[in-house]
């Protein structure tokens, strides 16, 4: 028995290596030139290398210890290097190598429900991963006859924003605030509202700490979001190169799905980290620094990016890159150079403000300052119905409001204009991680501006709305599918969701509550403990 598997045994490395020696013989030895240089300056995130010739802007370089890097600086005698790993194995006199090829990513199906860094390795232990293709970080914006009109809705599931602020399929639109007043979460709330919408999102994270990181993670896990999500990130503990390439590769990675017809929802938390890690490698680079000490070419680091955001014509599949770029100002200013330069290059903007974060009215958008230039266009016809009006009576409230904290009298009008104002608000108030369908936002916004809500109290009006969208499903379905379907609201349409949400409210009152035809007055110390009781109640809508 040993015999026969020893001779077994002879018999397959007789026969292994005759193949060896075959296939051996059949490969023809071929000399390469491999051009080879040395690091000449080593700092952090950066390194400068001599002995190169003809290298390409973006091009990959690999120095000893397997330390990755990029051409940035193509000087005559030298070439500044930005690192993708810490620069600590790398010394003065280290080899670096070329590969004559461009920084690329993966790109492909394969990618969904992932999480990596701008390399493509994986932060999830979920394995390596391994794309259908291979594509560059950098890739030219489509031509200007490639694109066409912004016509389909993105709905972000957020009264506010879908009403009065919308975004459509291919259109950028910035979310910019001071800190802590809830950008990532309507971020987050807009990916988690594209379930069964077949739109991928791809959420890139700059310069964010891990902590932050990994609730956004959980918080996508935990709405499955993730099936139809990448989520890419350069922390604060990555190298500046790293960060400076995160956008662009998340980028690359949102144009394969366009290409092949797909819609896709791109969120970059956030562009004033990535502009400070650009501003860091020029300086280290001894790049001349302009205003606030960035570079000039600043506003074309941003505007490369988002000019690929665009929806393409139907010959080219009809796909789209929907693009929310996200910013931080500092003590309310808008006006600051970063931020002056992605409103000028985005087609509007939200804005979130500190003030009304503190009072509890989440999410703090502030309609008065923030636009959308081109979502109205592509706004459901239900949402038209109600957002002028709607739109105009917010906007003399806040300016009333203003005045009645002088403890001016007021007449009338302006009270009813007041109270009517205090239950927009109300009504636009929302909770992080419920955004509501498109029916349910318009039969409760239909409401408050027929004023159906002008004697319930404030307190109350949530509850009221609930109860509204519960009836409304219950006995209209078709008029709810004709709202969801983007058709016109008849003016009987109208009168049937009207009459339905004021049996609603009369069915739903006890004794003991405000009757129909009192006149509830809030003053100024009722609304502001409405506030604060709003804002310890909810849970706060916070950047992580």
């Amino acid at each position: 028995m040993l015999q026969y598997q020893s001779e077994d045994l002879k018999d397959l490395l007789t026969d292994t290596f005759d193949t060896m020696d075959r296939v051996a013989g059949e490969q023809q030895p071929r000399l390469e030139i491999v051009q080879v240089g040395d690091v000449a300056y080593v700092g952090p995130g950066i390194a400068r290398v001599t002995g190169l010739s003809g290298i390409k802007s973006d091009e990959i370089l690999y120095f000893s210890g397997a330390v990755e890097g990029m051409a940035f600086n193509l000087d005559r005698d030298e070439i500044g290097v930005i690192l993708m790993e810490e620069s600590e194995k790398i010394r003065a006199g280290t080899e670096v190598w070329r590969t004559n090829r461009v920084m690329n990513v993966p790109v492909g199906e394969s990618l969904l429900g992932r999480v990596l860094n701008p390399r493509a390795q994986p932060l999830d232990g979920l394995g390596l991963i391994s794309g259908e293709d291979q594509w560059p970080v950098e890739r030219p914006a489509a031509e200007i006859m490639d694109r066409a009109p912004v016509t389909v809705p993105l709905q972000t599931g957020l009264k506010v924003v879908d009403a009065l602020i919308p975004i459509g399929r291919g259109q950028r639109e910035l979310i910019l605030g001071d800190r802590q007043t809830g950008k990532t979460a309507i971020a987050v709330d807009t990916i988690i509202n594209q379930q069964d919408t077949n739109v991928i999102c791809i959420y890139c994270g700059i310069g964010k700490r891990s902590s932050a990181a990994a609730k956004v993670i959980a918080d996508l896990h935990a709405s499955s979001a993730m099936d139809y999500s990448i989520v890419m990130f350069a922390t604060e503990e990555d190298p500046p190169g790293l960060q400076f390439i995160a956008p662009y590769a998340a980028m690359t990675m949102a144009e394969y799905f366009m290409e092949s017809g797909r819609d896709v929802l791109v969120v970059f938390d956030d562009l004033t980290r990535h502009a400070r890690a650009y501003r860091e490698l020029s300086l280290l680079l001894r790049r001349p620094p302009g205003r606030e000490a960035f570079p000039g070419d600043i506003f074309y680091v941003h505007s490369r990016l988002l000019e690929r955001s665009t929806h393409l014509r139907e010959k080219l599949g009809g796909g789209s890159i929907t693009a929310l770029p996200i910013i931080e100002t500092e003590a309310q200013n808008i006006s600051a150079y970063i931020p002056t330069n992605l409103i000028s290059i985005t087609d509007g903007q939200i804005y979130l403000s500190p003030d009304l974060h503190r009072k509890g009215h989440m999410p703090a958008v502030d309609v008065g300052k923030s636009v959308s230039r081109v979502g109205g266009k592509a706004q459901l016809s239900a949402y038209r119905l109600v957002a002028g009006d709607l739109r105009l009576s917010y906007s003399q409230f806040e300016e009333l409001e203003s005045f009645a904290r002088f403890g001016t009298r007021i007449d009338e009008d302006t009270r009813k204009t007041l109270e009517r104002g205090r239950r927009v608000r109300e009504v636009l108030k929302q909770p992080q991680y419920q955004p509501l369908p498109v029916a349910d936002q318009i039969v409760v916004l239909l409401a408050v501006n027929e004023g159906l809500f002008d004697n319930i109290p404030i307190k109350e009006i949530l509850e009221a709305s609930k109860k509204i969208q519960d009836r409304i499903k219950a006995e209209h379905p078709k008029q709810i599918q004709g709202i969801e379907s983007g058709e016109t609201l008849e003016d009987d349409d109208i009168q049937v969701l009207l009459s339905t949400a004021r049996k609603a409210l009369e069915q739903s009152s006890e004794p003991g509550e405000t009757q129909s035809g009192q006149s509830l007055v809030t003053d100024e110390k009722t609304e502001r403990e409405t506030g604060e009781n709003a804002d310890n109640s909810e849970p706060e809508a916070q950047d992580r």
